[in-house]
């Protein structure tokens, strides 16, 4: 049996061939990649597109959502463009009026410096007064029907006097108070 040998020009074309055939698979290996990796983006972006969606849908609900939720901060804070002092002024003439009302007699009243605290500036007040339980329990019922709220970080209660059975105990009371403005 006889070998035949290729010709040189044979050679040169199972190569070319060969070359050819190498760079349609690269190509072939590189379109199946790259398919591959569009479709795992597809699948992680199709989650975030639904939630889009389902937002877009939703946009009337979620604004009426938040005006509820601005109308229900405005019950407890005051607004970002009042000024801190006249918001600590105003403030001061309500718990002072309110005590007053209660049956609470003030001894003295002060407005702080504005301390800030994340979106809001806390206006504390400190507030010295004197009267018997039932205008302390008053005073207290009355802060909780404030708005924009008055908040009572802290309270304390002593005797004046000795006590007697025959009247009722009169008592002091330093109330540590806070009003909230929003800040701008």
């Amino acid at each position: 049996m006889k070998m035949r040998t290729l010709s040189p020009g044979g050679v040169l074309l199972l190569l070319v061939l060969g070359v050819l055939l190498a760079a349609f698979a690269g190509a072939g290996y590189y379109i199946h990649d790259k398919h591959q990796m569009a479709a795992r983006r597809m699948a992680e972006m199709e989650p975030r597109h639904a939630r889009l969606q389902g937002l877009q849908s939703s946009v009337s609900a979620l604004q009426q959502a938040q005006s509820e939720a601005q109308g229900m901060v405005a019950q407890y804070v005051y607004p970002a463009e009042s000024d801190a002092n006249q918001i600590g002024s105003a403030a001061q003439q309500r718990v002072r009026n309110l005590f007053t009302t209660a049956g609470l007699q003030i001894v003295s009243s002060q407005v702080l410096p504005a301390k800030a605290e994340k979106n809001y500036d806390r206006v504390p007040l400190a507030v010295r007064a004197e009267g018997d339980l039932l205008a302390l329990q008053g005073a207290l019922v009355g802060l909780s029907g404030q708005t924009p709220a008055i908040v009572v970080r802290g309270m304390n209660v002593q005797t004046v006097g000795s006590v007697r059975a025959d009247a009722p105990q009169r008592l002091a009371v330093q109330f540590d108070l806070f009003v909230l403005r929003g800040r701008p």
